[in-house]
């Protein structure tokens, strides 16, 4: 296993669930300017996941390739965490970041919309973890991130299936962090405030065009009312956090739920 000063996860592998745009795409950045392989994944369009696969690996340098598993088939599933270990010989990090969220009052969330939150959110990081877990294990060294939210702290209206996934996310980290506390693996979530991702950024123009304001003037109103800072928190901060608990310096850190919500929780 190479590691050096300037790409200290050359010949680490990283799996990132939901990493074709937005916080994903992000991590997988911070991930490969350290030198790490990265298998991007996400549903889209033929020919998007291997473009976005071949932008990051230009930009960052590196092997960066795309698998369009779907999360909601546990077969897909197998498939790709089976594919990423047989070419790369295991997967060392493994980021658990896809999400689906469906907003509706408690009485009228859809039966479907449920099941493809659970199985997206929360059944997809279990089946990834179980899978990778053994190699990791094996080699003495690995690191699970899964993304939780501010709303696995706190409720909020119309958001069943986010928030329930969410909590229950960060459980799953405390119980793989205990499992795993001798092994040399670690297993942390990280709970972003608001980012300026696709699915954010389109909600606010939608918004903007339906009241006849202006995008920048509904951002700011959108992030003021979450953040003390009164600004996005930057996909790069995130995948920063991301790269430190993959460093040697996060070593001793495992089982916890890290903030980087630009003050919301505090508030």
């Amino acid at each position: 296993m190479r590691e050096t000063s300037h790409r200290p996860l050359a010949g680490r592998t990283a799996l990132i669930t939901g990493s074709l745009a937005g916080l994903g795409y992000a991590i997988g950045a911070a991930l490969a300017a350290q030198g790490a392989t990265v298998v991007l994944n996400g549903l889209c369009a033929p020919g998007e996941g291997e473009a976005a696969a071949a932008r990051l690996a230009l930009d960052q340098g590196g092997t960066v390739v795309f698998d369009a598993a779907d999360l909601r088939k546990v077969s897909d599933i197998e498939a790709m965490a089976r594919g990423a270990i047989t070419r790369f010989g295991g997967v060392d990090i493994l980021v658990n970041n896809a999400v689906v969220r469906h907003f509706a009052a408690v009485e009228d969330f859809a039966t479907q919309d449920w099941d493809d939150e659970i199985a997206v959110n929360l059944s997809a990081a279990f089946h990834l973890a179980r899978l990778c877990l053994p190699g990791m294990k094996a080699q003495g060294w690995g690191r699970v991130i899964n993304l939780a939210s501010v709303f696995g702290a706190r409720g909020a209206a119309n958001r069943i299936g986010y928030v329930t996934t969410k909590t229950a996310l960060t459980g799953m980290t405390r119980a793989i962090a205990i499992e795993t506390a001798r092994t040399g693996v670690t297993c942390n979530a990280i709970s972003p405030g608001t980012v300026p991702s696709p699915a954010i950024l389109d909600r606010i123009a939608a918004t903007a065009e339906k009241e006849g304001r202006s995008k920048e003037e509904v951002a700011e109103d959108y992030v003021s009312v979450r953040h003390p800072t009164g600004r996005f928190v930057a996909l790069e901060s995130v995948g920063a956090l991301a790269a430190f608990l993959c460093s040697p310096a996060g070593a001793d850190i495992t089982g916890a739920t890290l903030p980087v919500d630009a003050g919301w929780l505090a508030g």
